[in-house]
């Protein structure tokens, strides 16, 4: 029997620039992408493969979550108790596959309590569950006093560590876990009392110690990182991906435009959106929230984009998702706001979600784009996220999701099931 499919009569996104193809074919051979453009220059195809027209709905790449807490339960913000381990594996695994059938093929973990990102990553690639492609992180690296150290947390589901060779260690500890990413607090937050944005919670030593460690194991480093002090220290020492930069100055932005090639950067607007917009359902008041400081947060962050962007840096979808007032199954919420937000059109907001969150995601370029030798990652939409990116938050209006050439439908509902092609239409 063929594993070869093609998908016809698409008006198809492939990610690698704005463009919309008015009748694109898509070649799929196993997992892999074999042709993707328009139908009258796809080349021959073998006979025995399974053809699906797809009755000229949208088709584009999967899309990149670059800032994901698989392991949170969807808790208050104050709350961040993920229980004890079985229940907080079973709760990412529902997390995983609601991220997946939203259209997130891949996703950038950001922090994992009580570690369990790693085998539930393990798991996705070995076919026991459905989820992204799972870039994973173990507990957040972090200061005595900083973010990380907040009484809240339960022992052992952040790392601790003070000094130069204590943190080179917890490094070398997270390596021998089988990290991809390494996450790191450089700064803290307004919610804090006792480390806000700005106070910088490493020394220079501690994060080049961190991020040279990390690099030679094969790990890359994710950091908080709210103000433009520590924008800087993550870029002076190779920081990879840079969460928040809600705060910058005119060095920040010319360190990050000079290192645009090397780096992403991650706004997460989500967190402070939600603060003020749901916090009262947690017992946070908007007023509380704008008195500590999150509208200007937001205001800062859509000024630092706007920066952003004009410097060429590339920017990602995500944001602390898996709240409460930010659930997971709702993560493509992130590019309305990347419209309403950041006066993005709605096709550089996909390209945000597509083409740099997959180079982003994966240091192969197997993802992102839709092209041929990449993975076979896709989504198939019921209407058209270039004239309304709100579309994507619409499960019904997606009619399927493909992940290395493996078809899924009904992911985010309480029975989800594989699907075959004629079931995604």
């Amino acid at each position: 029997m063929s594993k070869q499919l093609l998908l016809t009569n698409a008006r198809l996104f492939t990610g690698t620039d704005e463009e919309v193809l008015a009748d694109g074919t898509v070649w799929i051979d196993g997992s892999i992408i074999r042709y993707a453009g328009p139908s009258q220059d796809a080349p021959e195809i073998p006979d025995d493969a399974a053809r699906l027209d797809v009755g000229n709905r949208f088709v584009m790449p999967g899309m990149t979550e670059s800032h994901i807490h698989l392991s949170y339960a969807n808790a208050a913000p104050t709350e961040l108790n993920q229980g004890p381990i079985p229940i907080a594996m079973l709760n990412a695994i529902d997390n995983a596959r609601k991220v997946l059938g939203s259209g997130f093929t891949s996703a950038i973990s950001f922090g994992s309590a009580q570690g369990i990102d790693i085998p539930l990553r393990d798991s996705i690639n070995q076919g026991r569950v459905p989820g992204p492609r799972l870039a994973a992180s173990d507990r957040d690296l972090g200061s005595t006093g900083s973010n990380a150290d907040l009484p809240s947390n339960d022992a052992g589901k952040k790392l601790i560590a003070d000094g130069p060779w204590a943190v080179r260690q917890a490094v070398r500890e997270l390596s021998k876990k089988r990290c991809d990413i390494v996450k790191i607090f450089l700064d803290g937050e307004a919610l804090s009392s006792f480390a806000p944005p700005g106070m910088l919670s490493y020394s220079d030593e501690e994060v080049s110690a961190a991020v040279t460690e990390a690099h030679i194991r094969g790990m890359r480093v994710g950091c908080h990182s709210r103000s433009a002090a520590a924008v800087k220290q993550a870029v002076r020492h190779g920081i990879d991906l840079i969460g928040h930069a809600n705060f910058l100055d005119d060095e920040a932005v010319d360190m990050l435009r000079a290192n645009r090639d090397l780096l992403f950067v991650g706004p997460g607007i989500a967190w402070e959106v939600a603060l003020l917009d749901k916090g009262h359902e947690v017992g946070i008041p908007r007023a509380a929230m704008v008195q500590r400081g999150y509208q200007h947060e937001i205001d800062e962050t859509i000024s630092a984009v706007k920066r952003l962007r004009e410097a060429g840096v590339r920017i990602l979808v995500g944001g602390d998702y898996g709240l409460s007032i930010t659930p997971h199954g709702t993560q493509a919420k992130d590019l309305e706001y990347f419209v309403d937000l950041f006066s993005m059109t709605p096709a550089e907001a996909l390209l945000c979600a597509t083409r740099d969150g997959g180079a982003a995601a994966d240091v192969n370029g197997m993802v992102g784009t839709l092209e041929e030798g990449k993975y076979a990652d896709l989504v198939i939409v019921d209407g058209d996220p270039t004239a309304d990116v709100t579309v994507l938050q619409d499960h019904s209006r997606i009619t399927g999701v493909m992940k290395g050439g493996v078809m899924y439908k009904g992911l985010v509902d309480d029975d989800p099931y594989l699907a075959s092609p004629e079931d995604l239409l």
